[in-house]
Order: C-alpha cells, then sequence, then structure tokens
C-alpha cells in the first residue's frame, strides 16, 4: 500500500471516488415505458376481476347445492306419486273387486225381494186386495215399503221372517259396500292428483334451478376469460418493463464502462501514472466491456454467450495471452495483486483459498472504481458489478 495506507484508507478513497463518478453522471433517464403504476394498475384489475370471479363461483357453488337439494326432493315427489300410481292401480282392482261383489250383493237382494213376493203371494193368494190390510201390503213404496210394513204383520212365521231378515242384512251390506267403495275410490283419486301436482311442481322447480345455474356458469366462463386477459395483460406490462429496465441498467453500465475506459485504468488509490495510454489489461478490459448483455451459459467461452471463466479467457486472448477455461488455473496464471495496486485488466478472484484450486468459483475482470466486469450466474448477463463481495479472495494480473 502507497505510503503506509491502511486498507480502510484504500476504501475510504474507493467510496470517495465512486461518490465523484456518481455525481458527474447526467440525471437519470426517464421511468421506462410501461411505468410501474401502469404495471400495478393492471395487477389491481386482475385482483378486482378475480374477486368478481371468485364470487361468481360462490355463487355457483351454492346454486348447485340447491339445484342437488331440489334434485333430491323432486326425486322422492317423483317416486310418491310413482307410489300413488301402484296404490291407484290397487284401488282400481279393489274397486272393480267390491264392483262384483256389489253386484253379487244385489243379486241377492233381488233373490230374496223375489222370495218375499212370493211368500206375500202364498199367504195372501185368494185374499180381496181391496181389503185394507192387503192394500196395505200392496201400497206403493217397492220391497222395501213392504216389508216395513209386513214387519208389522204378526200373523207370520219364522221362515217368514228369517227370509224378510236376509232381505235387510244384503241390502244393508249392498250399501255399505257401495258407499266404502266410492269412499276409497274417491279419496284414491284425490291422493294421485295431488301427488301429480307436486311431481309437476319439483320438477318445475329443478328446471328453474338448472336454468339459474346455468347462467351463473355463463357468468362465471365470462369472468374468468376477463381474469385470464387482465392476467395476460399485466404480466405482459410486467415483462416489458423487466425488459425495459434490463435495458436502461444495461446502457448505464455501458456508459459508465465507456467513460472509465476513456479516463484510462485506476488502481484502488488512484489513477495510473500511465494517463489514458492503453496497456494490455486496458485492451482485456475493453474487449470484455463489449460484451455486456450477452447472456451467460454454463462452460460458455463465446462469440454469443459466456461463462465466468470463458469470458476472462476470450479477453485476454484478445492480446496474446493464453488462459484455461477454468478458474484453477486463472488463478495461477500471473503474479498476485495487492487489491490497492489493481489495473484495469486484472482477474478477480472468489471463493475460499484452499489446496482444491476447485474451491474457488468465480471470476471477474476489473475495470477501476472498485467495479468489474463478469459473467454472473445462469439467468443473468455479462454485466458490470462492485469488485467488493464477502467472498473475494484476491487477484491476478496474466502475463
Amino acid at each position: 500500500m502507497r505510503g503506509g495506507e491502511s486498507m480502510h484508507t484504500v476504501k475510504k478513497r474507493l467510496l470517495v471516488a465512486c461518490c465523484l463518478l456518481v455525481a458527474t453522471c447526467p440525471p437519470a433517464a426517464a421511468e421506462p415505458a410501461p411505468s410501474a403504476g401502469e404495471v400495478a394498475e393492471a395487477r389491481a384489475a386482475v385482483r378486482h376481476r378475480a374477486e368478481a370471479l371468485g364470487a361468481a363461483s360462490v355463487r355457483l357453488a351454492n346454486a348447485h347445492t340447491r339445484l342437488e337439494a331440489l334434485v333430491a326432493e323432486a326425486g322422492r315427489k317423483v317416486e310418491a306419486y310413482n307410489g300413488q300410481l301402484v296404490r291407484l292401480e290397487q284401488a282400481k282392482a279393489r274397486h272393480a273387486a267390491a264392483t262384483v261383489r256389489l253386484k253379487a250383493a244385489e243379486a241377492k237382494v233381488a233373490e230374496a225381494s223375489a222370495a218375499v213376493s212370493m211368500l206375500a203371494a202364498q199367504s195372501y193368494g185368494g185374499m180381496d186386495l181391496s181389503n185394507p190390510m192387503v192394500g196395505m201390503l200392496s201400497d206403493e213404496g217397492g220391497v222395501p215399503g213392504y216389508l216395513h210394513r209386513a214387519g208389522m204383520l204378526a200373523s207370520m212365521g219364522d221362515e217368514q221372517g228369517e227370509t224378510l231378515k236376509l232381505v235387510r242384512d244384503t241390502q244393508e251390506v249392498a250399501a255399505v259396500l257401495r258407499a266404502q267403495t266410492q269412499e276409497a275410490y274417491a279419496e284414491q283419486q284425490d291422493a294421485f292428483r295431488q301427488a301429480q301436482e307436486a311431481k309437476a311442481a319439483a320438477r318445475a322447480a329443478v328446471d328453474r334451478q338448472a336454468r339459474e345455474a346455468k347462467l351463473i356458469e355463463a357468468e362465471k366462463r365470462r369472468l374468468q376469460s376477463r381474469v385470464d386477459a387482465a392476467r395476460s395483460a399485466a404480466e405482459r406490462l410486467a415483462r416489458q418493463r423487466e425488459e425495459a429496465l434490463e435495458r436502461a441498467r444495461l446502457e448505464r453500465e455501458a456508459r459508465l464502462a465507456t467513460r472509465l475506459a476513456h479516463r484510462g485504468g485506476a488502481a484502488a488509490g488512484g489513477w495510473d501514472a500511465g494517463g489514458s495510454s492503453a496497456t494490455m489489461g486496458d485492451v482485456a478490459a475493453d474487449w470484455a466491456l463489449s460484451q455486456l448483455g450477452k447472456p451467460y451459459v454454463w462452460a460458455a467461452a463465446g462469440p454469443s454467450s459466456y461463462d465466468c471463466s470463458g469470458l476472462t479467457m476470450r479477453a485476454w486472448e484478445q492480446v496474446g495471452v493464453r488462459l484455461d477455461h477454468w478458474t484453477g488455473t486463472q488463478w495461477t496464471s500471473g503474479p498476485h495483486i495487492p487489491l490497492d495496486q489493481l489495473r484495469r485488466g486484472d482477474l478477480l478472484f472468489f471463493g475460499k483459498l484452499t489446496s482444491n484450486p476447485g474451491d474457488i468459483h468465480h471470476v471477474g475482470m476489473y475495470i477501476g472504481r472498485g467495479l468489474m466486469v463478469h459473467a454472473p450466474q445462469t439467468g443473468d448477463v455479462v454485466r458490470v458489478a462492485s469488485m467488493w463481495r464477502r467472498d473475494l479472495v484476491g487477484a491476478t494480473r496474466p502475463r
């Protein structure tokens, strides 16, 4: 170090020099388009549309839940209708059987009535029908009236009484069967009608709910399309902004590198006494700076892409110095240079100093003012960066 300067003093002088360099830079360019605000607005549109899509998804889920409940209820109503159909058929069968029994009962009534008529003819044969008693028996009213009147005839014997009783019983049975049959059939018909109405109402509710679900599904598809479009627009703007920022960064680095190249090489404590005269290191550094923006590719050594040792190898190749494509041997390609005596073109190494040269994993090229040009890593490009990293282990000057 010059005049016994400490490393702290050297770093302090480097910081002051960088500040002076920044102070002499032109004003910052306008924010690249699209602006951060435009990107934020596009992303906000995505969020708003996604919220609307989420609300539609909730409504659709609720609609499907209601639809499932209505379908289940409709299924129950349809099955109830089917059950009423079965019971109606059974009622029809019972009605038919009851009709047969009723006809049989009515036949017995007719038979009993004929027996009564015959009895009356036998009991009162030869009687003058003008007799008041005979007139009472033959008065209008048919068999029921006759039976009523005949019941008052105390002169009838046991056989005649049994016959009259049989007629009354068959008439009563026939009347009961007729009333029960008509009542049961009417009740079953009413139940069937109610089942039909419930089935129709249930199916109508299902149809309405299905239409509502379809409408919400269509709305959801429309909202999904709008979300997709908004997301695509936001991603496109963000990508365009990233590209614009990257171009601006590369332009700034190129301007800085050009100013450094014009002002000549500099050690950490000041510019070289050689002024702006070109040296081998200057040529190597200027060539490396001409590769700014080219992508890092593992094991690449140009001309369209580089890894770290590939870039430094090609840079020193421009002045006839042959280096291996490996940091391990580039570390031993020349004398090790103290960090306060660096010149443009010197190689800076990063990693760990051990007996294994593979523990040095990265190399860059010093360009002055505490800066280096290097090919950083996969996904990045050749660019200018600060040399001051925690894993900096030293420098060499190839020869």
